[in-house]
């Protein structure tokens, strides 16, 4: 992953492709969604089949950051004739030099949560965690901690939101996984003391599935030297 940044930092990048910045989060143990990063449609049509219907199409590029704002994503995805469709629209949805189109498995639940990382001149590498989703900046449900942290931290964390009781069993869900969330805080805080090039993380949402499983199902990671 090192040389993955370094790289991208060579060249000039303002941020991780969506698909490299989930390689990263993976490579920490970071639950992501099952996702393949495809060329055409054909790849696109076997990537599905394998993932397995609904899936979501996303074109993938370390300049396209804000990737619903430009039509370069589409949704519940239901089958080949939808996805054909699908596949050229986004595809042709910016002009921007695309690494790829990703296609990305659908992730059920009403749960979700952001988790982000950014640099404090004076505290150095910060984790944030909170209501994610559309209602993120507007209920700024958030709890912070200067990493490195333990997960008993990263429970305390949790504890502090607002919204904590959408974690416990929930209008006939399943507990959310409360230890994996926690490996994910203290991971994203060993991300950004590990490699100083990453300037901010930005994970929303991670989705709480009906079972109580996470996923990150988008990612951000802006490179050192830029901001978003």
């Amino acid at each position: 992953m090192k040389k993955l940044i370094e790289s991208a930092v060579e060249k000039g990048a303002k941020a991780l492709s969506e698909y490299d910045a989930k390689q990263l989060l993976s490579s920490y143990g970071i639950p992501v969604t099952r996702e393949t990063l495809v060329q055409n449609i054909e790849e696109a049509l076997a990537a599905a089949r394998a993932i397995g219907y609904p899936v979501v199409l996303k074109a993938c590029a370390a300049e396209l950051m804000h990737k619903s704002e430009s039509g370069a994503v589409a949704v519940g995805i239901r089958d080949d004739a939808h996805l054909r469709e699908a596949y050229e629209r986004v595809a042709a949805a910016t002009d921007i030099a695309l690494q790829g189109v990703l296609v990305q498995e659908m992730v059920e639940g009403q749960r979700e949560l952001v988790v982000g990382l950014n640099r404090d001149p004076q505290f150095g590498p910060c984790v944030m965690v909170g209501l994610g989703g559309i209602l993120t900046e507007v209920l700024k449900d958030v709890a912070f901690r200067v990493a490195p942290f333990d997960t008993a931290e990263a429970l305390e964390m949790l504890d502090e939101l607002r919204c904590r009781d959408m974690l416990d069993a929930f209008r006939g869900q399943a507990p959310a996984d409360k230890a994996a969330l926690c490996e994910a805080l203290v991971a994203v805080g060993r991300i950004g003391l590990e490699h100083t090039a990453v300037a901010e993380i930005d994970i929303n949402p991670i989705i709480i599935d009906p079972r109580g499983r996470i996923k990150s199902v988008d990612a951000l990671v802006v490179l050192n030297g830029s901001r978003h």
